[in-house]
């Protein structure tokens, strides 16, 4: 008998996975410390808010794939990442006040884009189904904003945004379809970061959103 059993897709790179995860983990830790400058927090506030926008996203999906416990209590470098990425703007809060809303898009688009790559490689790496791999990559990409936004009380971007979880989404398919492809997993990367990253930025600037119920 033929077994019709699945071969699954693995990334298999785990220094380039590493570096992914560091670099969104500062991106998102600046772009959540610069929220909590916005909302007038104090230190450990911001902290707090760097800690979560930076890791929340990936603690979360590890405990869905069962890598336990997850890198951001395993690892120190992802909280001296977060840390030291909140410490930035504390100690350049002056700077960060007048940063333009248009860079604050840009890098969040940068996080989401690393974030939502790095969660579907590392789902692929412990066997998840391809599928449920780009779920992870989303949750990875928007679960620590969706913290951040609640910790602040107000409703997460990303039931709201102009097409943002959708951009995570397009990221990870985007990977995950080169690596089954058999594209190198740098190549496969730099792809779903580049479809992640330009869905985005061209959604904010043309005002895209998705389909929502009109109200009568």
């Amino acid at each position: 008998m033929i077994s019709a059993k699945r071969v699954p897709i693995q990334f298999h790179s785990a220094t380039l996975l590493l570096t992914i995860d560091l670099i969104g983990t500062f991106v998102f830790a600046v772009e959540g410390a610069s929220a909590a400058v916005q909302a007038n927090l104090d230190i450990l506030g911001l902290m707090v808010l760097g800690f979560a926008t930076a890791l929340g996203g990936g603690i979360i999906r590890d405990v869905l794939i069962g890598a336990i416990p997850p890198n951001s209590i395993r690892d120190w470098r992802y909280p001296a990442a977060a840390f030291i990425g909140a410490a930035v703007v504390f100690l350049q809060s002056s700077f960060v006040n007048r940063v333009p809303a248009p860079l604050i898009t840009t890098l969040d688009a940068a996080g989401l884009a690393l974030f939502a790559v790095a969660g579907a490689a590392k789902a692929l790496d412990y066997n998840i189904h391809p599928f449920l791999a780009v779920l992870m990559g989303g949750i990875t990409g928007v679960g620590g904003g969706t913290i951040r936004d609640v910790l602040l009380a107000r409703i997460p971007s990303v039931l709201r945004s102009d097409v943002y979880a959708a951009a995570g989404l397009a990221g990870a398919i985007a990977m995950v379809l080169a690596l089954k492809l058999k594209l190198r997993p740098a190549i496969a990367t730099t792809l779903g970061i580049v479809v992640c990253f330009t869905l985005r930025m061209v959604a904010v600037h043309q005002h895209w959103n998705l389909p929502r119920v009109m109200k009568h």
